[in-house]
């Protein structure tokens, strides 16, 4: 009963932290916004200045919710892939999902000037760059599941993921090779990450993937927490190994195929959150896991952000480097510090 007052303590702190960096993050960019006006235009009331409400709900807001969709997405991606392949250095960037999903948009971007005519401005929406995305993310994740059958080393697993993540930039470059200047910059600005290009209407349809993908996720629960104990014992337990293998794969792919496809490659996120949680609740019950990796992937997401946004300056840096330089010295120091991976 202590041990679940405490859980629950945890996961309050954990949602304060989301709310009060959510309205940071609002506040924070090139002007700064008192919080006293982002109240004042959440309630429709008299601003300081008329443009702060603009700014505020057709900007900040929706910039902050795709920050929180995008971490908490990728955070349980990894989570996801880690229970899975019971490996702590499994992520939809180290197993090649986001550079599967990569060469999808550049098949579709880069690809498109080849066939002209009224397919370039289909191939350019967000629907299709999203299924280009998730079909892509699908492909390899599908590829280094089929490897993982046959391999039972878990680095070797990791090291098929790198070679295709290889492989996808390989083809990837030769598509740059030959595509026009307009497409190649479109495809490269896509790639260095962006939070902040996305209408209330694509927000929208990204939560409806972040929804999908979540669902089944909290679906598997159960089965995530008898696969921890190995295949043997989940089969003894009368779980389907391969259904639910197709339920995480589909889970893992909407969740960063679409994240991938809005809002461009952001590296580390699904790696390293869910170490980072598991440093402050020492648990293996999915039940519990699942929701601190929500708000810890919102969390550190929004840190990422605030940070990108260089607060009173007029030019921001790109998201995925920012992930980058944050998350790769966590993974480090994690390592360094030899901590007991609980798989």
């Amino acid at each position: 009963m202590q041990q679940a007052g405490k859980y629950v303590s945890i996961l309050a702190i954990l949602s304060l932290m989301l709310i009060a960096l959510t309205l940071l993050n609002i506040s924070l960019g090139s002007v700064n916004i008192p919080f006293n006006d982002i109240f004042s235009s959440f309630m429709n009331a008299e601003v300081s200045k008329e443009t702060y409400r603009y700014i505020i709900l057709d900007y900040r807001l929706p910039k902050a919710f795709t920050a929180i969709i995008a971490g908490s997405g990728l955070a349980i991606s990894g989570l996801l892939m880690q229970t899975m392949f019971r490996n702590p250095l499994a992520g939809p960037y180290v197993l090649g999902l986001s550079s599967g999903a990569s060469l999808g948009v550049a098949i579709v971007i880069m690809g498109a000037t080849l066939i002209g005519g009224s397919f370039v401005a289909l191939a350019l929406s967000k629907w299709t760059l999203v299924i280009a995305s998730s079909l892509g993310s699908l492909m390899v994740l599908f590829a280094v599941v089929l490897a993982s059958v046959r391999l039972r080393d878990t680095m070797a697993i990791l090291i098929v993921g790198l070679m295709f993540a290889s492989l996808t930039g390989a083809v990837v470059s030769i598509l740059s090779y030959f595509s026009p200047a307009a497409q190649l910059q479109q495809y490269i600005f896509w790639s260095f990450g962006s939070l902040g290009d996305l209408s209330w209407e694509e927000v929208g349809i990204l939560t409806i993937f972040w929804f999908l993908g979540i669902s089944l996720a909290i679906f598997c629960i159960k089965n995530l927490n008898s696969l921890l104990l190995g295949e043997a014992y989940a089969r003894s337990l009368g779980v389907n190994i391969r259904r639910n293998r197709i339920l995480i794969i589909l889970a893992t792919s909407l969740l960063a195929g679409s994240i991938t496809a809005f809002c461009g490659p952001i590296a580390f996120i699904g790696l390293a959150v869910p170490h980072l949680i598991r440093q402050v609740l020492p648990v293996n019950n999915h039940l519990i896991l699942m929701p601190a990796v929500i708000l810890g992937g919102a969390i550190l997401m929004l840190i990422c952000d605030i940070v990108s946004q260089l607060p009173g300056m007029e030019f921001t840096l790109p998201i995925n480097a920012i992930t980058s330089i944050i998350g790769a010295p966590v993974v480090i120091w994690l390592l360094i510090r030899k901590q007991k991976f609980l798989f």
